[in-house]
């Protein structure tokens, strides 16, 4: 139980970080990349509370579309230092709140395989 509630915290506390980071992002990205990023963010965060309040046999798929959703972050945050929208000491700061959180999300679901 302990477990579940501190991934939403790590997710919680990761949308925290990252909105004012997106907030600053170049005009030409914002609406594309940081707008995805902040939508898969909150989504994660919302699956997991899903997850949290589910019954067991129901938690097994949105654990796995929020760690597909993760996923999909790595990718765009990639992109965003590529393209020079975020600090190296961001992105990795960033990386590892996403890594941290689906390494915790990706327990939960093993324990429930």
């Amino acid at each position: 139980m302990a477990e579940e509630t501190n991934v939403m915290q790590k997710a919680y506390d990761m949308v925290v970080y990252l909105i004012p980071v997106l907030e600053k992002y170049p005009r030409t990205h914002k609406f594309l990349i940081a707008d995805r990023i902040e939508n898969k963010a909150i989504d994660t965060l919302e699956l997991l509370t899903t997850a949290y309040y589910s019954q067991r046999e129901k938690k097994i798929p949105i654990l796995e579309k929020a760690n597909l959703n993760l996923e999909h972050m790595r990718f765009l945050i990639r992109l965003s230092h590529d393209f020079r929208c975020i600090s190296t000491d961001r992105y990795e700061v960033i990386s590892k709140k996403i890594n941290e959180l689906g390494s915790i999300a990706g327990g939960w679901l093993k324990s429930l395989k």
